[in-house]
Parts: C-alpha cells; structure tokens; sequence
C-alpha cells in the first residue's frame, strides 16, 4: 500500500520569477528539486530487487503498470551516514520525470512545496561543487535558518546510466 504526500505550498507573494521546490530530506540535510520534474511522491512503495544491479539502484517498482527503476540518492551521491534516524521510519520514493524517463529516487522524507524567489538560489561555492565531485548542486538557497541545496537530476544520472535502468526495464521477472 502506498501513500501519496499530501505537501501544501508555502503562501508567499506572487512574484514574477518564482520556482517552485519540493523539499526533501537526505542524511539529515535539505535538498530540493523543482516541482516541475516531480511526477509523483509516494511512501511505503514496495521494491523488487535486480540482481547484479549497481549498488545505488534499489530495485523496480511497479506503478500503474509501468515498471520504474528506483535508485538510492543517497548511495548515488556518495552521502556517508545512515538512511533513517527512526527505525520505524519508511523512506520516501519521489517519482521525477528526467528528460523523458521516469525514475524513482529514495530519500529520507518529504517536507514541502515552497516557492522561492529565482534570485535567492546563488550557484554553489566551488568548494562545495567540487566536494561532491561532480555538478550535481544547480544552486543554494537559505530558508530561515536552512540553506538547501538545490539538485540538478539531469546531471545525477549519466546518458550510460540511463542506459542500463533501461536495460533492467526490459529484465523479465
């Protein structure tokens, strides 16, 4: 049984550029992506295994008759520290929509729909860029007392990549 989030957007003023970000949670930081990606949010999404799979995919899911390869942000970004801070707790699976092909991504928890400002995301430091070994950050952006970073998914998965979730697509089971 799965549960879509129920996520409200924050009341800020109508500005001209605005994004809207889904918020999400992963090894205790904030990251968001834009609403636009996100296809759907889901939890408690049961996932079949592949074996021989590289160690950041997580399975396949099974969602209104489309099979989606779902992978482990976590374990994709090279982010050390454990997944849930509860044992209890179930991770969250965001469905996005990345040019074309539609992936699940593991992360800790949903927080929310927010509508930032196009000029209060500042591009990464290049410490930080280079930290992560690779371009995955779009931007930064403080929220209160929070800076979240703000993932460029196009960039998470490589062409070769989308290559072999393709391949496990058409694995039969």
């Amino acid at each position: 049984m799965s549960e879509t989030a129920d996520l409200s957007t924050e009341n800020l003023p109508e500005t001209e550029d605005a994004i809207q970000m889904v918020g999400f949670i992963l090894g205790g930081e904030l990251f968001g992506v834009d609403i636009l990606m996100v296809q759907e949010i889901l939890q408690q999404i049961s996932v079949t295994s592949i074996p021989d799979a590289p160690d950041f995919i997580e399975g396949v899911v099974n969602l209104r008759g489309n099979i989606i390869p779902v992978i482990d942000l976590q374990k994709r970004l090279n982010m050390p520290g454990a997944r849930l801070k509860e044992p209890e707790a179930q991770p969250w699976t965001i469905i996005l929509n990345i040019g074309g092909r539609v992936t699940g991504f593991l992360v800790d928890r949903v927080t929310r729909v927010m509508k930032i400002p196009s000029s209060a995301i500042q591009p990464p430091p290049d410490m930080v860029v280079s930290a992560m070994k690779s371009q995955y950050i779009s931007g930064i952006c403080k929220l209160e007392a929070q800076v979240m970073a703000v993932l460029d998914f196009n960039r998470i998965l490589v062409i070769d990549e989308f290559k072999r979730l393709g391949a496990l697509k058409r694995q039969e089971f």
